[in-house]
């Protein structure tokens, strides 16, 4: 039988962490399935697609794609079918191809972030509290669900510009979630009051406002970017006491996920070890071990 295959997409791709993670699982589940990457734009993205979806469907080797930036948002449209969450937060991380071609969007950030912030520290038995967001875009929404998920009781979401949130603002009102809009000059004033916070800047973006944190009782924090790593928000958050984890405990978890729906189409994986799966994700990228 050919190789089974799947892929991350997105631009720049060089530096993803994916295809050591995903390689490692498979090595794990002893499953023959060749994960690579590709570099993709937006504007290049109906036409690769297009591609992949004029091979005989039905003999193709393809499981799937995992969706990184810039492509989120742009690859909903080109989808057969899309799962209850990716119909609400209008963003996918993750395609999958059923035997027949077919293809379905997910989102699996929502539980990287989830998982990413109990690693961090927070109480997977709380109810209440809130969430701060840092930043828009895809993994803003899916910080929103994950709010909604961990039995939060809202959100705040610090922009640069707090007039363009009305969508992000409206999705946490959707999910029952208290929500406001602030401008990221707040998030030092804010930050001791949440119960976690989720950085979705990009490299870098978030230095100007690190300086400004005080030393206190600081909620876990999830600072997505990971390339560099540390971050400035990262060693200032740990310097005045606070927990820290990178985007690539996001990248971990999301990752997991995205396993089960690739291998789904392969066999049902009912006797899988998935924390020792997960253990061994985690060292193939130079993670902490899991406890």
């Amino acid at each position: 039988m050919p190789q089974r295959k799947a892929a991350v997409l997105g631009h720049p791709i060089d530096h993803s962490k994916s295809p050591p993670l995903h390689t490692a699982a498979y090595d794990y589940l002893q499953r023959d399935i060749n994960y690579g990457r590709h570099d993709v734009t937006v504007d290049e993205l109906p036409g690769f697609v297009a591609g992949i979806r004029s091979e005989d469907r039905k003999t193709s080797d393809w499981l799937g794609f995992s969706v990184t930036m810039p492509l989120k948002g742009g690859m909903v449209p080109l989808m057969d079918e899309l799962s209850d969450r990716v119909q609400r937060l209008g963003f996918l991380n993750t395609v999958v191809f059923d035997a027949d071609g077919r293809a379905t969007g997910h989102n699996t950030d929502v539980d990287g972030i989830v998982e990413a912030l109990r690693f961090a520290g927070d109480d997977a038995t709380r109810v209440g509290g809130t969430m701060g967001i840092l930043g828009g875009g895809g993994t803003a929404a899916a910080a929103i669900l994950a709010a909604h998920l961990m039995q939060m009781d809202g959100v705040s979401l610090l922009v640069r510009t707090p007039d363009k949130a009305t969508d992000h603002l409206e999705l946490a009102r959707s999910y029952g979630l208290e929500a406001t809009v602030g401008h990221l000059d707040d998030f030092a004033t804010e930050a001791p009051g949440h119960r976690a916070l989720v950085s979705t800047l990009p490299p870098r973006a978030a230095d100007e406002v690190a300086s400004t944190i005080s030393a206190g009782a600081l909620p876990p924090l999830l600072d997505a970017a990971y390339d560099p790593w540390p971050s400035r928000l990262a060693l200032d958050w740990n310097e005045r006491g606070g927990q820290v984890v990178s985007g690539l405990e996001m990248l971990l978890y999301q990752a997991v996920e995205q396993v089960r729906l690739f291998t789904a189409r392969v066999d049902e994986n009912t006797d899988v070890d998935w924390s020792a799966m997960t253990a061994a994700m985690a060292h193939a990228v130079g993670l902490p071990p899991r406890h």
